[in-house]
């Protein structure tokens, strides 16, 4: 498929979507989502890892506000049901991890997209923003549902109210993303991720991230009954056998990922 608003490219086993149109630092049209949602289900399918970051100065500055008479006429509630829904629903279910590796301000339903990936790098000059209520909105793209789950309910009405810029380091500090990156080393470091995770046991991945999310809806008898039930696939892997004869062996192990 060609694509005209983000670049794909398969490289040692990540897939890489980059949003491209830097013009307007990345704002989400309805082209943009309906090519991250294929994209991103393309590299389930030829890739180990998928990782989604921007071209130019930003990551995503959210919704695209630019053509006032569409944004005057836009339907906030089916957009939201048929667009953004399937774009993040396509990378919270992905078949293998995915990552946001942020080069720059990510605002609004941009932000919400970088975190509805399981890891988030930023370069150390990113911001994170939830810019909804500046014009009289919410968060959306599933920002309610990723913000009080990974900052807790009184910073995330805070950064829902007040709609402050969260600079990265803050954002790592509270535990919004995984790292903050010197702007240098950023690029070298996303892609340092990118591939050990492209390395790793695929099946196993998906088991953890299945079984995490699922803690915040259960009690404990059940999370248990639920690793069970994961552990136990993991366990009939080529990639759990493998990795203990690697240990065994004191070697590196070289998983097969599917």
């Amino acid at each position: 498929m060609h694509y005209e608003t983000i670049g794909y490219e398969v490289r040692e086993g990540v897939a890489i979507v980059t949003l491209n149109r830097p013009a307007v630092k990345n704002a989400l049209n309805t082209q943009m989502r309906a090519e991250i949602t294929h994209a991103v289900q393309r590299a389930g399918t030829e890739a180990r890892v998928a990782v989604l970051t921007g071209a130019g100065n930003a990551f995503c500055s959210g919704q695209d506000l630019g053509d006032r008479a569409n944004v005057a006429n836009i339907d906030l509630e089916r957009t939201l049901r048929d667009e953004y829904l399937p774009m993040i629903r396509m990378i919270v279910d992905s078949p293998v991890p995915t990552i946001a590796a942020v080069n720059g301000a990510a605002a609004g339903a941009g932000a919400n997209l970088a975190l509805a990936c399981d890891v988030v790098i930023a370069t150390e000059s990113a911001v994170f923003l939830q810019a909804f209520a500046r014009i009289g909105l919410i968060p959306d793209a599933g920002g309610s549902h990723f913000l009080p789950r990974q900052i807790g309910l009184a910073r995330a009405m805070g950064a829902a109210l007040f709609a402050e810029p969260v600079p990265a380091r803050k954002a790592e500090a509270w535990g919004m993303i995984w790292e903050a990156v010197a702007d240098a080393d950023f690029a070298a470091q996303w892609w340092h991720r990118a591939l050990h995770l492209a390395k790793g046991p695929t099946r196993a991945y998906a088991a953890a991230r299945e079984a995490l999310r699922a803690s915040s809806q259960t009690d404990l008898q059940t999370q248990m009954e639920l690793e069970a039930q994961l552990q136990g696939r993991c366990g009939l892997t080529r990639d759990f056998k493998e990795g203990v004869v690697a240990f065994l062996e004191k070697r590196p192990a070289h998983f097969e990922g599917r």
